[in-house]
């Protein structure tokens, strides 16, 4: 996780940045354009902690972080550096990972939702958009969370329904089958 979320967002942005920097040269902000922007992806696990998600917590707690760093290394020479904290999306493999096919087809799984379901995937490119856009000149070093509310109930909407704390984390309850956790069989040896 440290090595494709973390380091590959510094990769990106040290490849990039001398291509936003001459954006940002061309399109003085304010202006009828845009300068260089550069938004990060990352999640809310981090904020407070989910069980079984401390590789991931960690990962994305550092793209943040290096966000704001560039944020203020690199706003005085016009380019914004900002986050974009996707909850669960339809439709993605991320949500194929957190919960159970069976929680998530009875609706258990978005009772901790503020908004009572899953976000779309457009709703994460409009706010792509609006960081990308005229509107977002002023926006720099903000993390801009697109969760329905979620992560103001902290913990609970990062575990798929029926999965009970502490039980999970002390091995005495199984994962359901249909969550992808890219862990391999344990050997019979």
């Amino acid at each position: 996780m440290v090595d494709i979320d973390l380091l590959g967002s510094y990769n990106t942005l040290k490849s990039t940045i001398p291509y936003l920097l001459a954006s940002a040269a061309r399109n003085k902000n304010p202006g009828p354009t845009t300068g260089g922007r550069i938004i990060f992806i990352s999640a809310t696990f981090h904020f407070t902690g989910v069980p079984c998600q401390s590789h991931v917590a960690a990962a994305k707690a550092g793209v943040d972080a290096l966000s704001a760093s560039v944020a203020l290394e690199y706003g005085p020479r016009g380019v914004t550096s900002n986050v974009i904290s996707p909850g669960g999306i339809e439709g993605t493999e991320g949500l194929q990972r957190l919960s159970s096919e069976a929680s998530r087809e009875s609706g258990q799984a978005t009772r901790y939702i503020p908004l009572g379901r899953y976000g779309l995937l457009k709703e994460i490119s409009d706010a792509t958009v609006f960081l990308l856009s005229e509107a977002g000149n002023y926006v720099n070093g903000h993390v801009l969370v697109v969760d329905g509310g979620a992560w103001r109930l902290p913990g609970l909407a990062g575990m798929s329904a029926g999965l009970m704390y502490p039980e999970i984390v002390l091995g005495n309850q199984v994962l359901p089958t249909d969550i992808k956790t890219g862990r391999k069989p344990k050997s019979m040896m």
